[in-house]
């Protein structure tokens, strides 16, 4: 049996996120992907783990080629325009913080590709044979006949693009995957974690149970792709090609340390259409080839306007800029994670996104962090001071701090929850509001006695402690407000940078010294102006 992701020799926690088809510039869907990764790589890379975090661009196939000659250049350039000037571009607008940016048109992707294939080749694994069936070029993928739907005068539609489906005949080379069909159900019952959600994981195992087709991994129609090396009236197959990213952004065949300490994967991102190839024909092909299989397939959901998939295709792509300019990159990183879980479809709306802004962001946690900084300004000429007044509602935003640093570490580090994570975040938020409310300290700065100024004190240091916390719980999530509000609470001084703080450790209470120099900064969250007119 192939070993899973948790028996890799090495230490690197490795997340990649499908690498992105070139066709057209990203949208909300890419985007939603990417962050999900990002947070999750940088919250490990906050446990003091070593972390690999992958992204890149799929650049072959017959639809790069279509797109490429409609706009009257060649596919390669076609590609490096993509990548340079929307691709590349958007992640480092996004403050996405991957360690490599993978093309499968880069020589040590393409000359890889073609020795895995070989060596499948040489192990009686792929056979010469012929193919007619559906194909729908935006997907590129055959279809099976069940999949379609009914469209206008008796055309057969994909069930993703929803437009007419191609119907092809060519030679190819197959992949035997109907041999290990079994070997994967038995893979798949030994590691029920594999494939998230369980709704994704119950839909590959009935597709698994009803039996598997020999995969084609060539196309002999077009030319647009890596050559089959025993064959080069062939190319292979863009999605064989596409999948081998995972190994050879790694060092597959040509950094043996690095392969052996990073591969396979921990967790690959995907969204649910492509599923089966990661879940299925990936495994297969690495079971086939002695690999060890990744540790889990975790399928986000798809993101809905007005009811259908977000897409180029159906007219319904947004630009993450379009959001990020009104509303900010830190909270456009949030919102998404926050509004939708992980796993399941979720509507986008312009009003939704507005009005969590207003209520948590700016309301709940900005407002909390400049009123603390005020205070300590105000009543201590910016000095924190010292707690010395400790009591039972100091005793419960400990322990409020101490839970929500568990559940948050549980739920994004490990359950890949990120709601939940930030929602148990948003908790203690509205905890330490609530113990600034009946505390009143405005109230008890009026008390100038030696026991109301330390019942002062204790209650601004509580307050400002609590924020701590939050920001390097938070940093994965927003990591340029993270920094602002970090600033704001001369941790930076006294603490070291935010980006080193370990998430297990942010509940340990009392890392915030009395004396540290507190500011009050620019607004975390400004208030917003009215929408844009579309």
């Amino acid at each position: 049996m192939a070993a899973t992701g948790t028996e890799k020799q090495g230490e690197t926690y490795y997340v990649s996120t499908p690498i992105y088809y070139v066709n057209d510039a990203p949208h909300l869907g890419h985007a939603y992907t990417t962050v999900a990764g990002d947070v999750l790589t940088r919250w490990h890379r906050q446990r003091g783990e070593k972390v690999w975090y992958l992204t890149g661009t799929d650049e072959h196939g017959q639809k790069i080629m279509r797109t490429a000659e409609a706009n009257g250049v060649t596919p390669q350039e076609w590609c490096d325009k993509l990548v340079e000037e929307a691709w590349k571009p958007l992640w480092q607008h996004l403050d996405i913080a991957n360690d490599d940016f993978i093309r499968t048109t880069e020589e040590r992707h393409t000359a890889r590709v073609q020795e895995f294939v070989q060596d499948l080749f040489d192990k009686d694994e792929i056979y010469k044979g012929g193919y007619e069936g559906p194909y729908c070029v935006g997907c590129e993928e055959y279809k099976l006949p069940g999949e379609l739907l009914d469209g206008e005068d008796g055309a057969k539609l994909c069930p993703v693009h929803k437009r007419p489906v191609e119907l092809l005949k060519e030679e190819n080379y197959f992949f035997k995957l109907s041999a290990w069909g079994p070997k994967l159900l038995e893979f798949y019952e030994a590691n029920p974690g594999f494939i998230q959600p369980e709704s994704a994981r119950n839909e590959v195992l009935n597709f698994v149970r009803q039996g598997l087709q020999d995969l084609s991994i060539s196309r002999s129609t077009f030319d647009w792709g890596i050559p089959v090396p025993w064959d080069e009236k062939h190319v292979i197959y863009v999605w064989v090609d596409a999948l081998l990213n995972y190994a050879t952004a790694v060092g597959y065949g040509a950094d043996q340390q690095k392969f052996d300490s990073t591969f396979p994967a921990n967790v690959h991102m995907v969204g649910k259409d492509i599923l089966r190839f990661h879940a299925v024909i990936w495994p297969a092909m690495l079971m086939a080839q002695g690999l060890p299989v990744p540790g889990k397939v975790a399928a986000n959901g798809w993101l809905m306007v007005g009811g259908e998939k977000m897409s180029k295709s159906n007219l319904t792509g947004i630009k993450p800029q379009d959001l990020t300019s009104h509303f900010g990159v830190d909270a456009y990183r949030w919102y998404f994670l926050r509004a939708i879980a992980f796993g399941q479809d979720g509507s986008f709306s312009w009003e939704d996104f507005s009005a969590r802004y207003t209520s948590e962001l700016a309301n709940d946690y900005g407002n909390l962090a400049s009123r603390v900084a005020a205070m300590v300004g105000k009543y201590f000429g910016g000095a924190l001071p010292e707690a010395t007044a400790d009591g039972d509602a100091e005793q419960a935003v400990k322990d409020g701090l101490t839970k929500a640093v568990a559940l948050a570490d549980a739920k994004i580090g490990e359950e890949l929850d990120f709601q939940g994570g930030i929602l148990a975040i948003f908790d203690f938020v509205k905890q330490v509001n609530g113990y600034i409310t009946e505390q009143e300290p405005w109230k008890v700065a009026k008390d100038e006695s030696e026991e109301g100024r330390a019942r002062l004190a204790t209650i601004l240091y509580t307050a400002a402690e609590s924020l701590r916390g939050v920001a390097v719980l938070l940093n994965a999530v927003m990591p340029e407000t993270s920094q602002k509000l970090w600033d704001s609470l001369g941790a930076e001084a006294v603490l070291g940078p935010i980006a080193d703080q370990r998430v297990q450790d942010a509940g340990t209470w009392g890392q915030l010294p009395a004396g540290a120099t507190v500011t009050k900064g620019a607004v975390l969250f400004p208030r917003l102006e009215e929408k844009p007119a579309a």
